[in-house]
């Protein structure tokens, strides 16, 4: 007869769902989106689901060449199923999200068309992007080099112009000049939009990229054919390959993460992308008249599916975690009754509740983002730049906080779920391993913010000089009240007022942007000072995109929310996600002085409250992503619950278990058993 723990998993999550006090289906309409992104991801995951070619639980175990072939099969079938089918644009994109596999085409549609939309003319976005919409051609991006990733200013590599050619010759001078790190370079891509410093007219223009601590757009890029298109060889002068395993089994070695080298490679003048700048057939560089921030707007795109990917990617490891915490039983036990749930315990609420408000968090910032690029990109087509600098700053900012947040999330949910954590069948390792790459591609988290420093600055310098900042740094126009009048709370549930939260990070915010501020209004040399107090700098500006996001989530909790029980639990979510960042910074509320220390701990009994209330609605919470069996992956996060036989059968499974004595038997354990290790040759 089976053990009753052994069976209680449906059971057990069924009883959790009937505890629900609020419209499931009504929250997932709200994660979607809308009903229309509801139906193109459910029609898309089910696709998915149900197709052999995207199985993926074998994944873990396969060998390097073996995975990377699989991974071609999918994007192939893909791309099969997108043509046969006629998907739409966000029907395509949403059926290579559910795959769930990192793939030369992420760096394609994510990348490279959109670089070539962002720098290109319209006359070369015409040449260029009916290839690429019909894969004709395969790009990816070259930037990162072997000695010089966050420090785009530092890149070696060369073009050189040839007026009596008018060519370009692109040249890898050095060793650490090679292009290291591009998604899709190693083996599958036909084309890199490559960076390079610009050498014409015997002036080095470089790269007019990146300094130590600030970004600008790149304005010095070029479409640069790399494989024949006969026979996919590489063509003259081109050294290419794939850099070789990464971190963890499967994650993001499904990826041809590769290296390239030029060896005065020629290529037609108007292969360098001339949106921005361009050079005459004599020569001559010549500056487009643009606005240079024009080129915000293809890293504005690219860091705000970041942050959605951050929400999604969040959302996939506590849903595996909260399930997992209900139907895992440990201790507590009454004679004859079962034993406590992990969920019950106060020390994994303390860790699982504020990730489950954290990825609601992140997905309604990202909705903000989302039309936050649509507004960006009105703006350019008329010719309105003013908002770039602020957006490119909050978007990088975001980034940062996001991603840096999500990869901590994963590998907290593992350690949440206990040993079998720890077990590639758990999707726990290999999410980590996929997701955590997003801390430095893009831009270095730690260096983003720096830009986000660099523009509270320059906002904080123009309130002394009689201009209001508008957008997210709007607070900083009342900086004199928020960092002289402090918090006046006396009672716990005074915490509970999206007012009360909100002045509570600006003030924050402000004091330790201000602080900066005038440390580096004393310092001699504003630049050394701007590294000397970096630390400061981004505290500071973690702090003020905390407060962007804490003001989303509270803009979205005051708009119309529909559905029995939505907005009431989404509000309870919305206060444990500042309440808890106001535990963890306290540390930051104390010295600006804007809290005491009672008030920090009226607002951790409000925590522990709010913890009550998401108790009995945990699983459906984690239900209302909507995430199916196939795209989790995961047999503790299986949605009936079914851990343990499953856990058990996938063990029977394991290829070590073909054979009941194993194969090093006789060569090297039984030598060792019968101490004939002398005789024996090992």
């Amino acid at each position: 007869m089976a053990d009753m723990t052994e069976t209680m998993g449906p059971s057990t999550l069924r009883e959790e769902r009937s505890k629900t006090q609020f419209d499931v289906e009504a929250m997932k309409l709200v994660w979607a989106g809308s009903a229309a992104h509801k139906k193109v991801a459910d029609k898309m995951k089910v696709l998915v689901a149900n197709d052999p070619v995207f199985e993926k639980s074998s994944r873990p175990r396969l060998d390097r060449k073996s995975l990377y072939k699989n991974s071609l099969r999918k994007a192939a079938h893909a791309w099969k199923l997108i043509q046969d089918n006629h998907l739409t644009e966000e029907e395509a994109s949403s059926l290579r999200h559910y795959i769930d596999e990192p793939s030369y085409n992420d760096l394609h549609w994510g990348m490279f068309i959109p670089a070539i939309k962002g720098q290109a003319t319209e006359e070369q976005q015409k040449k260029w992007l009916p290839q690429a919409y019909k894969m004709s051609i395969i790009g990816c991006y070259a930037q990162t080099e072997l000695g010089h990733g966050s420090n785009v200013q530092g890149l070696e590599t060369q073009a050189v112009f040839d007026p009596s050619t008018d060519e370009f010759v692109l040249n890898s001078p050095t060793l650490t000049s090679t292009k290291w790190w591009p998604g899709g370079l190693g083996k599958a891509s036909t084309h890199c939009v490559t960076y390079a410093r610009l050498i014409t007219d015997g002036k080095d223009y470089g790269i007019h990229g990146l300094s130590s601590l600030f970004v600008s757009p790149f304005e010095l890029a070029f479409i640069a054919p790399i494989r024949s298109l006969d026979d996919h060889s590489p063509l003259p002068g081109i050294t290419v390959g794939d850099i070789g395993v990464k971190f963890g089994n499967g994650g993001y070695n499904t990826m041809d993460n590769g290296f390239l080298r030029f060896d005065h490679v020629r290529i037609p003048r108007d292969n360098m992308l001339m949106k921005l700048a361009s050079v005459t057939r004599e020569g001559k560089y010549v500056k487009s008249g643009q606005p240079k921030q024009i080129g915000y707007g293809a890293m504005v795109y690219v860091r705000t599916t970041i942050v959605v990917d951050a929400s999604n990617m969040l959302s996939r490891a506590v849903t595996i975690a909260t399930r997992y915490s209900a139907v895992r039983r440990q201790f507590g036990t009454e004679k004859g009754k079962p034993e406590t749930q992990v969920i019950e315990y106060a020390t994994q609420q303390s860790r699982l509740f504020p990730l489950i408000a954290s990825t609601y968090a992140f997905r309604f910032v990202g909705e903000w983002m989302n039309s936050l690029y649509a507004d960006v990109l009105a703006r350019i087509e008329a010719n309105d730049f003013s908002t770039l600098p602020e957006v490119h700053a909050c978007t990088s900012g975001l980034k940062s906080i996001t991603t840096s947040i999500t990869a901590d999330g994963i590998e907290e949910c593992r350690k949440l779920c206990g040993g079998h954590g720890y077990a590639c069948n758990s999707g726990l390792p290999e999410l980590y391993a996929a997701y955590v790459p997003a801390c430095t591609y893009e831009g270095d988290n730690t260096i983003l913010l720096f830009q986000v420093a660099r523009f509270l600055m320059k906002a904080l310098s123009q309130v002394g000089s009689g201009k209001k900042p508008t957008g997210t740094a709007a607070y900083l126009g009342n900086i004199q009240k928020l960092a002289t009048e402090n918090c006046k709370i006396t009672q716990g549930r005074e915490w509970l007022s999206y007012d009360v939260i909100i002045e509570a990070f600006q003030a924050r915010a402000a004091r330790l942007a201000g602080a900066c501020a005038l440390k580096l209004s004393k310092a001699p040399n504003a630049e050394a000072a701007f590294e000397e107090f970096a630390t400061d700098l981004a505290e500071a500006a973690r702090a003020h995109c905390q407060l962007i996001i804490v003001e989303k989530f509270v803009e979205k909790m005051r708009s119309q929310i529909p559905g029995r029980g939505v907005a009431e639990i989404l509000e309870v979510l919305c206060y444990v996600y500042a309440l808890d960042l106001v535990r963890i910074n306290a540390a930051d509320f104390l010295s600006t002085g804007y809290l005491t220390s009672k008030q920090i701990s009226l607002a951790k009994d409000q925590l522990r409250s709010c913890f009550k209330k998401i108790r009995p609605n945990a699983v459906a919470l984690v239900d209302a992503f909507d995430h199916t069996d196939h795209y989790l992956s995961s047999i503790l996060g299986r949605y009936d619950g079914d851990v343990y036989p499953n856990l058990y059968k996938d063990a029977q499974e394991e290829p070590l278990n073909d054979s009941v004595v194993t194969e090093g038997y006789a060569a090297y354990i039984r030598p060792v058993l019968k101490n004939q290790l002398r005789q024996s040759k090992l």
